[in-house]
């Protein structure tokens, strides 16, 4: 990491494409005052990867709004970019006759993570959702960015933590007296990540899995999300509204500003 001004310059990971490896050279900014969080106008998105996004309460509802937007949308991007390259390795080895032992590891790496018994059944797991989806649950679930756990832990969606040893934050309400407690992120793509595995390896989201190899419709693909909510038919409802009354498919093809990406 090399820090510039205020700001850290973060190098990702090499990943292999074609014969070729390429990265992404994206910026982590800790807001120190919103006005640092820059408009998303252009299909071609800036990587920037804001943390401690504090403020928005003091802004306009709709300024808020939009703010929000702009501020996860390149996380959504970063995170995507992770994922499909991912993927990307995974097909190199569908079709590497002979794997040495870094081809094995990532095979048994993604067979940890995803969840998959072969090459086929990992690829068919592995995948997102529409960026108008994504933030549409993104704003539901933090309350449009105000809500503590966002807040504290960069965690846009909610996710419970299972595990002792990884950074988590106690939510405010219990289970009996069971705490719950929630998972925190260094910052919003690691929270992205996470929850496309959870899209990708839940048996509630089987049917999703199915219906995004087939349509990226945002609105086919919101029912199969009602897993994801108590409140199931109704919460797919809110997703569906968030997203008309906020023209979020705008978004859609929205996608990261090739500058910022390299090959080696």
């Amino acid at each position: 990491m090399i820090v510039l001004g205020g700001i850290a310059l973060l190098w990702a990971s090499d990943h292999y494409l074609g014969g070729y490896t390429y990265g992404i050279r994206a910026e982590k900014v800790r807001v120190t005052t919103i006005k640092q969080v820059l408009p998303v106008s252009d299909h071609y998105v800036r990587p920037i990867l804001y943390t401690h996004l504090d403020g928005l309460a003091s802004l306009p509802t709709e300024e808020a709004k939009r703010t929000f937007i702009s501020a996860v949308l390149p996380a959504i991007l970063v995170a995507k970019h992770e994922l499909s390259m991912f993927r990307l390795q995974l097909k190199r080895l569908e079709h590497t006759r002979h794997w040495d032992h870094a081809d094995s590891a990532l095979f048994r790496s993604a067979v940890g993570r995803f969840k998959g018994g072969n090459m086929k059944e990992l690829l068919s797991k592995i995948g997102t959702l529409p960026n108008s989806v994504i933030l549409a649950q993104a704003a539901v679930e933090s309350g449009w960015g105000q809500s503590r756990i966002f807040l504290e832990g960069n965690n846009l969606f909610g996710i419970w933590s299972f595990n002792s040893n990884e950074p988590r934050i106690a939510a405010g309400e219990t289970r009996g007296k069971r705490t719950i407690w929630l998972r925190s992120y260094t910052d919003m793509s690691g929270s992205i990540v996470g929850y496309f595995d959870i899209l990708s390896t839940s048996h509630a989201f089987h049917g999703l899995r199915k219906a995004r190899g087939q349509t990226s419709d945002p609105f086919v693909l919101l029912p199969y999300l009602k897993n994801f909510s108590e409140r199931r038919g109704a919460y797919t409802r809110q997703l569906k509204t968030v997203i008309q009354q906020n023209n979020l498919t705008r978004y859609d093809d929205f996608e990261l500003d090739p500058e910022y990406l390299y090959e080696k």
